[in-house]
């Protein structure tokens, strides 16, 4: 389900990219599903198609989903993808590790919080 957030700074072209980026990585969007029409999409979300064409088109060069002539766009079986944005989550937490470390907050209390948030993780989400 693609929802956007109207108090979302970003460009809807953006949330949009997000969303179904994110819905591949929970694998709620499988491997070959196909993706709703341009038009299809844009209406559903009451944006403008063109909109919707850019997210799909970054996405598409992203190797996200990809696209068939003629019977539309689909989801990507590149496991690139995932390992990709896994990195990134892997970087955004060193970095938040490192700025802990220079606000004096200790390992121990790192620690502590990492798996105190690890354990709040809610179902459904990947483990």
């Amino acid at each position: 389900m693609i929802i956007l957030d109207n108090q979302d700074r970003r460009p809807i072209y953006e949330q949009l990219k997000s969303r179904i980026t994110e819905l591949v990585l929970l694998e709620i969007y499988p491997p070959d599903m196909q993706l709703p029409s341009v038009r299809s999409l844009a209406r559903e979300l009451g944006v403008n198609p063109n909109t919707v064409q850019k997210a799909y088109q970054e996405l598409e060069r992203d190797q996200v989903i990809y696209t068939i002539s003629g019977k539309g766009s689909f989801i990507s079986t590149n496991p690139l993808v995932r390992e990709r944005r896994r990195h990134d989550a892997l970087e955004k937490l060193k970095e938040a590790v490192q700025l802990c470390r220079r606000a004096g907050v200790s390992k121990d209390e790192i620690r502590q919080k990492v798996t105190e948030y690890v354990n709040q993780q809610g179902e459904g989400e990947p483990k």
